[in-house]
């Protein structure tokens, strides 16, 4: 008897659990390793910050396994390389990067042993040179007044004077064509029942916004594309070309560019993917946003959507907020979000959010007995 009971509860447990449980779609995820896990990132509804009547999502790169959408590209490249004979077994792979593609290459180099060199402006985040680090790349930093192109040149000598594999992301040809051929048929695949009137998009080496760009034009011509840059760096809107070398490397720094905190955006030079996609004609509207307004949308989109992502998300994020103003009632837009919060806690956008507990925070704690701290001097 005793046993029947027991049965009869678990059999009812289980089935309670299986009512009451939120559970993840059924599908097979066991991978090879980590880089078969990159892309098919997901699209997300904006519920509270969506201006009314307009259909507003975000495609979070940052799930991504180093949590940015540089994985694509480190990936790409690094294969790419491969197949072309251009990196073979026991090479070092050396990239000039302001953070999040230094990271994604380390993870590549990490997973298929290749030896790996960073090369970073030292005005870049603490946080990231430690992440590279822990995956086991070298980073070698350069003077903050060198700016980008300083940091490239670096690159460029150190693969020059030791033979090393340069991945050259500002570049390479591998980096749209790999947005052209996952992210643009992700967005197209999760929009196909749905429409899609407005892609918004920042650049950084402009691989996203090149290789992206030009599938979702062919596929959708009557979709808009939307392009931001910095307020403090308006380097397209200048007008002015980027002087480069044989290679499409820069060769200067471009006079429009003041320092700016949206990092991984907008480097001291138009990378020669972006003045491709630019010059190719698929952008309808740029527009420019300030760190201000980059720093807000981010924490907003953390305060009221629970989506925690970094100022170029925030920027992204803005530029959107600013275009929706204008389009009519009904239209569905679609923002990039490219990183996570995570990888700024060193910069201006913790500034305003303290370690210690806040006043509030101490008067919650004082409410009950047990368990006090002093406030912090």
């Amino acid at each position: 008897m005793r046993i029947g009971v027991l049965s009869s509860l678990v059999k009812h447990a289980g089935a309670s659990a299986r009512r009451s449980l939120h559970t993840s779609p059924s599908t097979p995820k066991v991978y090879n390793n980590i880089l078969e896990t990159i892309g098919n990132t997901p699209v997300v509804r904006i519920n509270n910050m969506a201006p009314a009547g307009i259909n507003m999502f975000v495609k979070c790169e940052y799930f991504n396994p180093l949590s940015s959408v540089k994985d694509r590209l480190a990936l790409a490249v690094i294969e790419d390389a491969e197949k072309r004979g251009a990196l073979t077994p026991g090479m070092t792979v050396v990239e000039a990067t302001s953070g999040n593609t230094g990271i994604a290459v380390a993870m590549v180099c990490a997973q298929k042993g290749y030896p790996c060199v960073i090369t970073m402006s030292e005005s870049f985040s603490v946080e990231r040179r430690k992440i590279m680090r822990a995956l086991g790349a070298k980073v070698v930093l350069t003077p903050a007044a060198e700016k980008g192109t300083g940091m490239v040149k670096k690159a460029e000598e150190l693969a020059e004077t030791h033979g090393w594999f340069l991945c050259q992301q500002f570049e390479n040809q591998a980096n749209p064509d790999y947005h052209a051929n996952t992210t643009a048929p992700e967005i197209l695949r999760d929009f196909a029942n749905i429409g899609l009137d407005y892609w918004v998009t920042g650049y950084g080496t402009g691989g996203t916004f090149a290789g992206t760009g030009r599938v979702l034009k062919a596929a959708r011509p009557n979709l808009k594309i939307i392009l931001s840059e910095p307020e403090l760096a308006p380097l397209l809107k200048s007008g002015i070309p980027t002087d480069r070398k044989p290679s499409g490397a820069p060769l200067s720094s471009h006079p429009s560019f003041t320092p700016h905190p949206i990092q991984g955006w907008t480097p001291d030079f138009i990378p020669k993917i972006t003045e491709d996609g630019w010059s190719s004609g698929i952008v309808d509207e740029l527009i420019h946003v300030s760190a201000d307004e980059s720093i807000a949308a981010a924490h907003d989109l953390a305060k009221k959507e629970g989506i925690f992502t970094g100022i170029s998300g925030g920027a992204t994020m803005a530029t959107a907020l600013k275009y929706c103003e204008n389009i009519p009632q009904g239209s569905t837009v679609l923002t990039m979000l490219p990183d996570t919060a995570e990888r700024y806690m060193s910069t201006p956008l913790f500034a305003g959010i303290d370690a210690e507990m806040n006043e509030s925070e101490q008067e919650i704690s004082l409410s009950t007995p047990f368990g006090h701290i002093p406030p912090a001097a």
